[in-house]
């Protein structure tokens, strides 16, 4: 019986993973991921700014990035890069958990992309986005 149990247990996690074609549920509600989002939201207020004055942007791959920084002080430059460089190992972190939520390292490139789309559809009007040429546009 217990044999049974285990093989049932096992073949309906194996069923509830979505296979590499199937499209990825970004809203998957494991520990981590959870996790990782509310570390996101809490840091989006102060992004904001820098997004609103064209200063950071979304970098192609899904990052954020500098775009213009020659009008900041060296305070609110060091206030930006500390904020990126807590906002894209975060952001590689939800890919990488939405991955694992889906059935492992296989599932990253699919929830990277997918992330990605995400990102830039929730991306406000008037914010700098980067093309797969490296060049910034204003997001209309």
């Amino acid at each position: 019986m217990s044999r049974f149990l285990l093989f049932l247990a096992l073949f309906s996690f194996q069923a509830a993973a979505a296979t590499p074609g199937e499209a990825i549920n970004l809203d998957i509600g494991t520990p981590p991921v959870v996790i990782v989002k509310h570390s996101l939201a809490q840091r989006a207020s102060r992004l904001v700014r820098f997004y609103d004055a064209g200063i950071i942007g979304l970098a192609n791959d899904g990052m954020v990035k500098i775009r213009d920084g020659s009008r900041l002080t060296l305070t609110q430059r060091q206030i930006a890069e500390k904020l990126i460089d807590n906002e894209n190992p975060d952001r590689n972190s939800l890919i990488y958990a939405i991955a694992e939520g889906h059935g492992g390292q296989a599932y990253e490139p699919a929830a990277r992309a997918a992330q990605i789309r995400r990102w830039k559809e929730q991306f406000h009007s008037g914010w700098w986005i980067e093309d797969a040429q490296g060049q910034w546009s204003i997001k209309p």
